[in-house]
């Protein structure tokens, strides 16, 4: 007996050595894979890092989503649109826009919350805590939609605020920080060709503010006219009144749909970002001679359109030269003068998008996008009249403690999660400039957005907002 057991106890103590042997070649491994390794270099947050202790949250019954009225909300709110449905066209200081405003500051004000809006229409409801003095908590997201895109994105972080709202009030529970909601201004760049205007300016932007004096539409209105004719900015031009000071907010945390497949995909239920890739936007111009498309010969042209064609496949090129797939760009907007079949362009336009969750990587693109314009319009004899970097920010980390906030929810919840980076760009990158920042993605289909066919299903919003309700919980309570 006295020999067996000590055979057994030797193989034993073999398997225990091999597998403590076994843990820096798993955790190396861990290391070696790319997904990962861009997460923690880009985040600074290693992936698989403990999770520390949490806030608990006490609740009288268990949280419940109204998935009657949020869905309904959702399409009544998509009926204020320039576009017939399904697609959604709601531009920023339209009719359509402002009435769409009226019917959120009344659901605010159905939800108990205290409505005020500032001088650019940055739209605030807030449900005052027992320590109101104290930053208060905040979320929220746009709802404008650029022509002819679905009614999911931004409304979800809207709407889905509210009903958070009102599902914490359901459950009894009470705030200790404030907790307020916002409707950014403008998130999308559709008129005056500003992405997040509104979150750009509450985070104190001066160089904004100032060049929306002089900023004007595709129509010649300016933008403080549409701001005016829409009840904002009556009285002032200084857009200064906006700028929120640091600190004002001790967190903030937007809901959105993930506008990309990876969730559906793989069957997950939350998304947990941990970082926002660095956008940049540029306009460029070109000018020529234009002229008859039957009388000027090929060798004497001076062909604006031809640059800007040129151009918009140069920006292919430069960005697949990165390297990387994590290097994108866009031409968005290509425009002809005089936009006529029998007349050579005489007048170019483009708008181009380029972004990369490394910014020194994006901004060698953008250094290459400017040589190749300037070889192109001397090569074309075409005089390139713009190139100007419109926007070019760099990327923001959500905070350390709301990941951890929102992956606790996520677990009390019994919801699978993940962590992700965003590369699409949000408000939440701007607040990151004023306050702590996280962001919560639900799927959505096949990731379609900005397209009539974008979707979400109640049962993924649903969850999205329960994960949103939690965690603000958490954080009003920190």
């Amino acid at each position: 007996m006295s020999l067996r057991f000590s055979h057994s106890s030797f193989l034993l103590s073999l398997l225990f050595i091999f597998f403590l042997s076994s843990i820096p070649a798993i955790l190396a491994l861990q290391n070696d894979d790319p997904t990962i390794k861009t997460m923690q270099d880009f985040s600074g947050y290693p992936v698989d890092e403990p999770t520390q202790s949490s806030i608990s949250v006490s609740l009288s019954v268990p949280l419940s989503i109204d998935t009657q009225t949020l869905p309904k909300q959702i399409d009544e709110l998509s009926t204020f649109s320039d576009a017939p449905g399904p697609a959604v066209t709601r531009v920023l200081y339209t009719d359509k826009e402002v009435s769409a405003r009226r019917y959120i500051k009344n659901l605010m004000g159905l939800a108990g919350l205290s409505v005020r809006e500032d001088a650019v229409g940055n739209i605030f409801g807030r449900w005052d805590g027992y320590e109101p003095d104290l930053p208060a908590v905040a979320t929220g997201s746009h709802i404008d939609a650029i022509p002819y895109s679905g009614k999911y994105d931004g409304v979800v972080g809207v709407l889905g605020a509210i009903e958070a709202i009102n599902a914490l009030r359901r459950s009894g529970f009470k705030p200790r920080r404030s907790l307020e909601i916002i409707l950014f201004t403008s998130e999308e760049p559709t008129r005056f060709g500003i992405s997040c205007l509104g979150s750009r300016l509450l985070a104190g932007d001066a160089t904004l503010a100032k060049a929306l004096k002089a900023t004007v539409d595709s129509q010649n209105i300016s933008f403080l006219d549409a701001a005016r004719s829409a009840g904002y900015a009556q009285d002032q031009d200084d857009l200064s009144s906006v700028f929120l000071k640091k600190g004002t907010y001790s967190a903030f945390v937007e809901l959105h749909i993930e506008q990309g497949p990876i969730l559906e995909e793989e069957g997950v239920a939350i998304g947990i970002v941990t970082a926002i890739a660095a956008p940049a936007s540029i306009k460029v111009d070109f000018e020529g001679s234009g002229g008859h498309a039957g009388a000027v010969l090929m060798p004497k042209r001076n062909d604006a359109g031809l640059a800007a064609a040129e151009l918009a496949l140069a920006v292919e090129i430069h960005v697949l030269e990165s390297g990387s797939l994590d290097t994108v760009g866009t031409v968005g907007i290509l425009e002809l003068h005089p936009g006529a079949i029998n007349s050579i362009p005489s007048k170019a336009h483009l708008e181009i998008d380029t972004r990369d969750i490394d910014e020194k990587r994006r901004n060698t693109v953008i250094e290459k996008i400017h040589q190749s314009a300037n070889t192109i319009a001397k090569n074309r004899r075409v005089n390139l009249s713009e190139f100007t970097i419109v926007s070019q920010d760099p990327p923001a980390l959500s905070e350390k403690s709301i990941i951890e906030a929102m992956e606790v929810s996520s677990k009390e919840l019994n919801l699978t999660h993940k962590l992700m980076i965003s590369r699409a760009y949000h408000d939440s990158l701007f607040m990151a400039r004023i306050s702590p920042m996280g962001m919560i993605f639900i799927p959505c289909y096949k990731g379609y957005s900005h397209k009539p066919e974008e979707y979400a299903s109640t049962e993924d919003i649903a969850n999205g907002v329960k994960v949103l309700a939690l965690t603000l919980a958490k954080l009003s309570l920190s």
